[in-house]
């Protein structure tokens, strides 16, 4: 008596394993996508809770305004590096992030974090958001759009 699987047994299980995995295939990259929002989510909350207490921290005048400024950093690097305490300056730098996030979805190819950023300065308009002499928000430079159907620019 032989002892083994027949070919047709063989076709039937790899046919199985075919339909599995083009199951499966569609529900990991989903999986990957929605992680990759919910990174972008958290990036975005992060940078701009640090502008915001940059912007607090120059209106309690503890971070130098340059005149006419808005009390917005000049760059988001300035959030990582740090401003100098303006009421006590050997007290060190006030630093508002620990590092810049990279934008998730953007491409492998840009190396600086600050490069994976849309800037919106203070005074361009909502609606049309361009970058300026200061960092007012930021928003994904990445085209598409989320599972939620909004462009990941809107944001």
């Amino acid at each position: 008596m032989a002892r083994g699987f027949s070919l047709i047994e063989l076709l039937v299980v790899v046919a199985i394993m075919a339909v599995l995995a083009s199951i499966g295939f569609p529900l990991a990259e989903l999986a990957h996508r929605r992680s990759q929002e919910e990174e972008l989510r958290r990036s975005l909350r992060e940078i701009r809770t640090a502008l915001d207490a940059y912007k607090r921290a120059s209106d309690a005048g503890l971070v130098a305004r340059p005149v006419g400024g808005s009390g917005y950093p000049p760059s988001l690097q300035v959030l990582v590096e740090g401003a100098v305490n303006a009421q006590m300056p050997m007290a060190g730098k006030l630093v508002f992030l620990r590092r810049l996030p990279r934008d998730p979805m953007a491409s492998a190819a840009v190396v600086d974090a600050a490069d994976t950023w849309a800037l919106r300065s203070y005074d361009s308009a909502f609606n049309d958001p361009k970058p300026g002499r200061d960092v007012f928000d930021v928003h994904s430079k990445a085209e598409g759009s989320g599972l939620d159907g909004r462009p990941y620019r809107d944001w």
